[in-house]
C-alpha cells in the first residue's frame, strides 16, 4: 500500500474571515471593525485595510483582531473568550499553531436612550 500524502494551504483571506466569524462568537462582541491607519501608513503597507490580519511567522500563525464590544460588558472577559476562541478554531480547521492572538478594542456601542 502506497503512503501518500496531501498538504492542503489555506488562504490568507480565509483565515482572516474564520478568526472574524470565531471573534463574532463571543458574547458581547457586537462586530469587528476596520483598523484605523493614517493615508500615509496605508500608502506604505499597499493593503487594503482589514478587521483582522493574519500573518505567518516560522510556521505559526499570528493574529490580530479589531472588534466592538457592547458597553455592558467586562471588555477583559470579552477579549479574552475571543483570543480563545480565535486560537482554538483557527488551530482545529487549520491543524497549525496559532501563536498569538492580539484583541483590540476599536469601538464600544451604547444603547440609545
Amino acid at each position: 500500500m502506497d503512503n501518500k500524502t496531501t498538504q492542503v494551504s489555506v488562504s490568507t483571506d480565509v483565515l482572516e474571515r474564520m478568526a472574524e466569524l470565531a471573534a463574532c462568537e463571543i458574547e458581547g462582541v457586537t462586530g469587528v471593525n476596520k483598523k484605523n491607519i493614517d493615508l500615509k501608513g496605508a500608502i506604505k503597507a499597499k493593503s487594503v485595510v482589514k478587521a483582522v490580519k493574519v500573518e505567518s511567522v516560522n510556521g505559526a500563525i499570528e493574529i490580530s483582531v479589531y472588534i466592538c464590544v457592547d458597553s455592558k460588558v467586562k471588555v477583559r472577559e470579552v477579549a479574552e473568550a475571543v483570543q480563545k476562541n480565535v486560537k482554538e478554531k483557527i488551530q482545529t480547521m487549520t491543524n497549525t499553531a496559532v501563536t498569538r492572538v492580539k484583541v483590540y478594542i476599536e469601538d464600544i456601542e451604547f444603547e440609545e436612550e
